[in-house]
This record gives C-alpha cells, structure tokens and sequence, in this order.
C-alpha cells in the first residue's frame, strides 16, 4: 500500500508518519508538507505545498497511491474563523478532488472529530464546520472514504512538541482510559486504525471514539488468530 499524509507536523499527523512506516504493509509515505520533515526513512517522501488550494505543479507526484490520511488541521482557539474554515474545509476538498482525479480508487480517511455536526446547526465552529467537510466530501463521490471522529487524542510520550492544554492534561489521562474510555485516544491507537482502514476498509463511514478502538483490536485478533 502506497500512503499520502497531510499534517505531519501535527499531533496526529506524526503519529500517523510514524506508524506507516513502521507498518510492512506500507511500501512508500508521501508527505505533503509545508516545509520538510526532521524524519529521514527509505520509504519517505516529501512533497513540499506553497498552497493546499492548489495542486496543479505537484500533480504527477500525487500518482501512484492508494489511501491519503488526511491529518491536516487546527484549533478553533488558534486562529480566526475565516483561516479555520479554510484550513478545516477548503484545504480538505481541494486536497480530496486531486487527489481523486490522480488515483480514481483511492480511500481517504479523514480526520474530523468528536461532536461534528452532520446537519451543520451547531454554534460551535468547530462542530459545524467539520460536519459541513464530511458532508462535502460524501458528495465527491470518492471510491471509499471514512470520518474519524475521534474525542481528545492523547499525544504519545515521546511527542516532540505539546500544546498547552495536552500538557494540562496529561496527569489526568489514566483516569480517563480507566473510567472513561469514550473520551479519549491515543495517537498511536488513531494512526493504526487509520492505517487499518486504509488497508481494509471499516464497518462504518463514520467513526467515533469507541469505533476507532475496535478498529485496532480487531486487527490485533485477525493477525493473533493469523499466527
């Protein structure tokens, strides 16, 4: 399986970087990128974007994949909500529709999360405008396309760089996986059943918390019952 992955910057995005290339399943990683990885792999490669609206000068090297994990975005909190919707739905259905006409079969899995709104109602921005982005995307007609909606992801211990309020957090996150297990994800857990998917479709379009966490453990009891 040859993967593309946005937002490897990220909290999600690195993770997702990590994983596919350390998964045998995954021959090559196309990042598309702002600016170049710290990451060096024999089964990397770096697509410099000036722009994520357009893709007209990197279209050949779109060619050739089979999933895009599309993990770019941003929080509400951090800029204004003309940036947020264009980061969160207009980068999204730009990337998609190239992405599209470079690989007719392709499977994107986005990245969305919990508490989008489908119906497009909600007064939070970040609700309404990730469910006006699946609902976009749903209409492109893409051969296998999935939402993940995933609550707090907890980044991994090793994450280079955290945001204020994942290190606020932090102490807390063993009572969550303990008691409340709904609310909360590890990035690795999300970048496996992001690659699962990729790899062998899901139950379901849409993917909340609990969803995704059996994504993962029902590839763990395939392959156990595989050996």
């Amino acid at each position: 399986m040859n993967l593309m992955i946005t937002g490897a910057t990220g909290t999600a995005g690195s993770e997702a970087v990590r994983q596919a290339l350390a998964d045998t399943r995954v021959k090559k990683v196309t990042v598309l990128s702002r600016r170049p990885l710290t990451t060096a792999h024999k089964k990397l490669r770096v697509v410099l974007m000036e722009d994520f609206l357009n893709y007209s000068g990197v279209k050949n090297k779109l060619k050739g994949h089979d999933a895009c994990l599309w993990c770019l975005g941003i929080s509400q909190n951090a800029v204004s909500e003309e940036d947020y919707v264009r980061i969160t739905y207009d980068y999204a259905l730009a990337g998609a529709k190239a992405m599209k006409a470079a690989n007719p079969k392709l499977t994107f899995c986005f990245l969305s999360g919990g508490g989008a709104d489908s119906q497009e109602k909600s007064r939070i921005l970040f609700a309404r405008i990730k469910g006006k982005t699946e609902n976009a995307l749903d209409r492109l007609g893409l051969r296998h396309l999935y939402h993940f909606r995933p609550a707090y992801i907890h980044p991994a211990k090793d994450q280079p760089k955290k945001l204020f309020y994942e290190r606020m957090l932090e102490p807390f996150t063993p009572f969550f996986y303990r008691f409340l297990p709904g609310t909360i994800i590890s990035t690795v857990e999300l970048a496996k059943a992001m690659i699962e998917t990729a790899q062998n479709g899901a139950p379901k379009a849409i993917l909340e918390n609990n969803d995704i966490r059996n994504v993962v453990q029902d590839a763990k009891t395939k392959t156990l019952k595989s050996v």
